[in-house]
């Protein structure tokens, strides 16, 4: 069964997927755990900025967070991701719907004017 999520939970996973270094860091994290200090290595920004951008993650739970002693390791949550990509087939196949729907109304004039018109019958 999918859990429904609410606006603000999609609201908050595609905010924190539209920005490039955060994409980047889901990616990393998807090959493998990472500690902040690692990502933060990674990009010509502060520290706090990579940890606000994990931060902004988190929250969407795009990723999760261990500490490992003095270590904050981050790690992509794939399931998570998942549910962002159901969401999104979900509204193409809505869109490819109604697009289909508009070609085959597009189309209905094209076949009635290859129907050859009826005479009309007098009682």
């Amino acid at each position: 069964m999918v859990e429904q999520q609410s606006d603000a939970d999609i609201d908050r996973v595609f905010h924190a997927l539209a920005d490039a270094t955060r994409r980047d860091i889901v990616r990393r994290t998807l090959v493998s755990e990472q500690s902040v200090t690692q990502l933060a290595a990674a990009y010509a920004m502060s520290f706090a900025a990579v940890s606000k951008h994990i931060a902004v993650l988190a929250e969407a739970r795009l990723i999760t967070k261990r500490a490992e002693g003095r270590v904050r390791l981050v790690r992509a949550d794939p399931a998570e991701l998942a549910r962002a990509q159901h969401l999104l087939r979900s509204y193409e196949d809505l869109w490819r719907g109604r697009v289909d729907r508009l070609d085959a109304l597009l189309a209905e004039p094209e076949a009635a004017a290859s129907i050859p018109p009826t005479e009309p019958t007098h009682p």
